[in-house]
């Protein structure tokens, strides 16, 4: 027995309704080219990736986790996180390649390959392999033990219970595929199948549950970027629904109603980051102008204004020109203090200049306010915070 699906409310289905008006809205908005699309696509994945692994403690700059995407060096982060960041990269990259795949099929092995993928830089975490013996959450400021997963001898069947549900409904269609995705990934944290990486795999398999739907892209309906905003919440939640240890005949209402909740958010998020994204690319496009600049920097200009910290290696590869040339664009940029240059010889970057972050300014300025559609849910997330939570398993110790 696994977690079964709850009955949803006249308030989760008034939620769910609007998700999927915006996220159709959003799905006409990408059939539509623009030359900003790839751009916000990019921004959009590497937020899911640094959303997701700050929940486990992996924090990297977003231009780290964009490099991640690109086979780029990172600035910042150091050699082991930039691995764990690498790992998710590649298993979120298979998650992107089997939405369109007509043959591909939920089963076990696919779950154990995507941790294989995630993990495969240490050996010491069995990646692609379940747990040998239990695993606890511990809360480390109180050094109480939270949760419990199911014994160890249960995974298998459990995960085979699991992925036959995901065939299943797949299948049949019977149940929204927000709600599918939300179930998948607490399945997945509750059962805690492996030794380390149980939160990322769970998370990315809710996204790729919902990537088989094909109503909008991976990148635009993920929630691993809110989630990594809302730690705080997330585990609040996981924690009232798991109540201590493996009890799946528990009610996942409240989960699935978080879940809903984050996918409203994040739609409306995304929807104001096209019109941001549209906003600063006319922008641009007269700064260049009147610059009489080439139209191919207005997409490293773009870049900056961001956030991003822009190395010429990269600009000279996504622009396809002579390392010369690239050099000659940045130092125009720069002499113009549209650019300001930072650090020295391999350390070597471009971040915005005055212009750049006045339009940056700008923009969010004009942003849209954002409507929670369950402004009650703070409250009954009221338990005790379990941001410092850590997972191990009994036998090593080691923090999952």
């Amino acid at each position: 027995m696994i977690y079964s699906t709850p009955s949803l409310t006249s308030e989760d289905e008034r939620v769910l309704a609007e998700i999927h008006n915006m996220r159709s809205e959003l799905a006409v908005m990408l059939r539509t080219p623009r030359r900003w699309t790839g751009g916000l696509r990019k921004t959009m994945l590497a937020r899911a990736i640094q959303g997701s692994n700050s929940i486990e403690g992996y924090i990297v700059a977003e231009d780290d986790a964009a490099a991640a995407l690109e086979d780029e060096e990172p600035l910042s982060a150091d050699e082991r996180t930039f691995a764990e960041i690498r790992g998710y990269r590649q298993a979120l990259g298979y998650v992107l390649q089997s939405a369109s795949d007509p043959y591909f099929e939920f089963n076990t092995s696919v779950i154990r390959s995507m941790h294989y993928m995630m993990l495969q830089h240490d050996l010491t975490k069995s990646p692609g392999q379940y747990r040998p013996g239990p695993i606890y959450v511990h809360d480390e400021r109180t050094n109480e033990r939270v949760y419990e997963g199911p014994e160890a001898s249960e995974v298998p069947h459990l995960m085979t219970l699991l992925a036959q549900r995901l065939r299943m409904e797949q299948e049949t269609r019977t149940v929204d595929p927000l709600v599918r995705a939300a179930m998948a990934h607490l399945n997945l944290v509750m059962i805690h199948p492996f030794r380390d990486g149980n939160g990322r795999m769970a998370r990315a398999l809710q996204t790729m549950v919902l990537s088989r739907e094909a109503i909008l892209e991976p990148a635009f309906s993920s929630v691993e970027e809110w989630l990594g905003r809302n730690t705080e919440d997330y585990y609040r939640v996981l924690a009232t629904t798991g109540m201590g240890s493996w009890r799946p005949e528990g009610s996942a209402a409240l989960w699935v109603s978080f879940n809903l909740r984050a996918h409203h958010i994040q739609a409306q998020t995304v929807a104001r980051r096209f019109e941001e994204a549209a906003a600063v690319w006319q922008e641009l496009d007269q700064l260049v102008a009147r610059h009489g600049w080439p139209e191919r920097v207005t997409n490293l200009l773009y870049e900056a204004v961001l956030g991003y910290r822009i190395r010429r290696p990269w600009y000279a590869r996504v622009s396809g020109l002579e390392d010369r040339t690239a050099t000659r664009d940045l130092a125009r940029l720069t002499e113009a203090d549209i650019l300001e240059a930072r650090g020295e010889r391999r350390g070597r970057h471009y971040v915005a200049g005055p212009e750049l972050r006045e339009v940056r300014q700008r923009c969010r300025q004009q942003r849209t306010p954002i409507h929670d559609p369950y402004p009650e849910m703070r409250m009954l997330l009221a338990a005790p915070p379990t941001r410092n939570a850590t997972i191990a398993p009994a036998d090593s110790g080691e923090a999952a």
